[in-house]
């Protein structure tokens, strides 16, 4: 019996009709039952619909930026699609039910909420019209809506997922569809056990691909960029990188431990745990070799450089004399979950306690809150986490010149520095 496979297309390779007609041609000699197809939001549409939620939170008019939302959309679809076809009405109900959703009250409590029922219209939106358009070209597809089968908890923003019950629906409500046909859904989204909309973290939709591939048990998942493959590094940021031709689930999985944006950090599991295969492709040129991460991948050793941007150093001092121990830690990490706030370096001093964290609207300010009866807290914002895997020690000054490092570490294996650009 042959096999489910999933392709994953992000952001770029839907950001406009061009590259909506570029997917079209991967899939001409490609495209098949058994196949799914996850699709992203269109370009830079995640951070706009951010943006009109930030607006509504600071009471500010943000009906400009829906009707500029709304005709980018639009536009994409009058280059793509006769003035007559199903995908305008389609989109107009889709822009109508934003809007009403829009118009609910939010809150400092019910921010994460309200962000997952916003959001997630960005992969609505994009699905629908890159499955409109397929069929358009006899690349005939059946729209899914991944909210009926990707069950999560209620923690939204950063939803966990109901493995067993996710799995029994996916295969109930899918498998018949694609002994037929391929089906297209969406990325990100999910919904909890009151059928609201939740989201699996940012950039969520590679591991929506390795939920339905271990739902489905698929034989492989492949995952469509604008780069050849998994680089050691960035290329916008670094120069002279070099493609991995394969790696380990365990490499891959500390790259994106570290914040690799390639792959989402929650993706490889699922799939080691499953041995299913991820490929990580170019959609600029769809036939080269790309990389494949499997178990059987040799460990390659190369010096990989990971840039998180947006970072914020946290510093909490002791102010009675004592030493940090672990009910300090403790405590400090209580707050830290409490507002989903990820670590992504400590340090521990005598006195103190300091963490690198991800910029987050309100959370840096309900942190402080929490914790400032028993801490002394100093914190920097607008920082860069450079980490170096597999470091070579005399290649990491020149990796830093030009910078103020704030804080550094150094293990046999993994350097990390915090910086920012001198003179700030």
């Amino acid at each position: 019996m042959a096999k489910n496979f999933i392709y994953k297309f992000g952001g770029a390779s839907v950001k406009d009709s061009s590259a909506i007609e570029n997917l079209s041609k991967i899939l001409r000699n490609r495209l098949r039952n058994q196949l799914v197809i996850v699709v992203s939001a269109m370009g830079k549409t995640t951070n706009s619909l951010e943006e009109i939620i930030w607006k509504k939170m600071s009471n500010e008019d943000f009906s400009q930026n829906c009707s500029i939302l709304k005709e980018f959309h639009l536009g994409i679809c009058k280059e793509l699609f006769p003035q007559d076809h199903l995908i305008f009405s389609l989109l107009e109900n889709l822009f109508i039910k934003l809007d009403k959703d829009l118009e609910k009250p939010i809150n400092k409590q019910n921010y994460d909420e309200f962000y997952d029922r916003i959001v997630g219209y960005g992969e609505l939106i994009s699905s629908r019209i890159v499955a409109e358009y397929l069929c358009l070209q006899g690349q005939v597809v059946v729209w899914k809506d991944a909210r009926e089968v990707i069950h999560t908890d209620s923690d939204f923003r950063f939803a966990k997922i109901d493995w067993e019950k996710t799995r029994t629906h996916t295969r109930a409500q899918w498998l018949p569809v694609l002994e037929q046909f391929p089906i297209l859904t969406q990325g990100f989204i999910g919904s909890d056990s009151k059928g609201r909309p939740t989201t699996l973290g940012r950039e969520g939709s590679d591991f929506t691909a390795a939920i339905l591939a271990t739902s489905l048990d698929a034989s492989s998942v492949t995952i469509w960029k604008d780069v050849p493959g998994v680089l050691n590094a960035d290329p916008k940021l670094f120069p002279n990188t070099q493609k991995f031709e394969e790696l380990a689930y365990g490499e891959a999985a500390e790259m994106t431990y570290f914040g690799a944006s390639v792959i989402h950090p929650k993706t490889i599991k699922p799939l080691a745990n499953a041995g299913i295969p991820l490929f990580v492709k170019s959609f600029l040129d769809p036939d080269a070799s790309g990389t494949k991460i499997h178990e059987k991948a040799p460990n390659q050793g190369i010096p990989t450089l990971v840039l998180k941007k947006n970072q914020v150093l946290v510093s909490f001092k002791v102010t009675d004399f004592t030493f940090i121990d672990e009910g300090h830690i403790h405590q400090i990490y209580e707050q830290l979950k409490k507002l989903k706030l990820r670590v992504n370096m400590l340090q521990l001093s005598a006195i103190s306690v300091s963490v690198v964290i991800d910029s987050q609207v309100f959370k840096l300010d309900q942190l402080l809150a929490g914790l400032k009866s028993t801490f002394e807290i100093r914190y920097n914002e607008g920082l860069e986490l450079l980490t170096v895997l597999h470091q070579n020690p005399d290649e990491i000054p020149a990796l830093l010149e030009g910078y103020e490092v704030l804080l550094e570490q150094s293990t046999r294996n993994t350097f990390q520095a915090v910086r920012r650009k001198s003179g700030i």
